[in-house]
């Protein structure tokens, strides 16, 4: 028996917008995103793009954008909410067939209505 159950209520961050901040080489990133069911409208560095997104559970989807710029924009991203929290979810990511993986933290700076 469990005494620690990890919280995931994935529904709760099906839609909304959110800051997902990072390092790079020391330098501090943030991207802000807008998550409306199906599509994601992302911000960074000044540069708005957008992405399907088909979700596979509650808690997994896969993005894709939808005017990639190179080759590797081309290539779609699985997710992974792997924990929740009131106003946050911790996730893992990596493009779709590798085994590489990435963890971040995104918070939530509002909830659609």
């Amino acid at each position: 028996m469990s005494c620690y159950n990890v919280e995931r209520n994935c529904k709760d961050f099906k839609t909304g917008k959110f800051k997902f901040e990072y390092e790079v080489d020391g330098v501090k990133k943030t991207t802000v995103f807008e998550r409306k069911d199906s599509i994601e409208i992302e911000t960074f560095e000044g540069k708005t793009d957008t992405s399907r997104i088909r979700w596979v559970s509650d808690c997994e989807y896969i993005l894709k954008k939808i005017h990639p710029k190179n080759m590797a924009e081309e290539k779609a991203i699985s997710m992974k909410i792997l924990s929740t929290s009131k106003n946050s979810y911790t996730f893992e990511f990596g493009i779709v067939g590798s085994d590489q993986k990435q963890r971040g933290t995104v918070e939530r700076i509002s909830v659609s209505r």
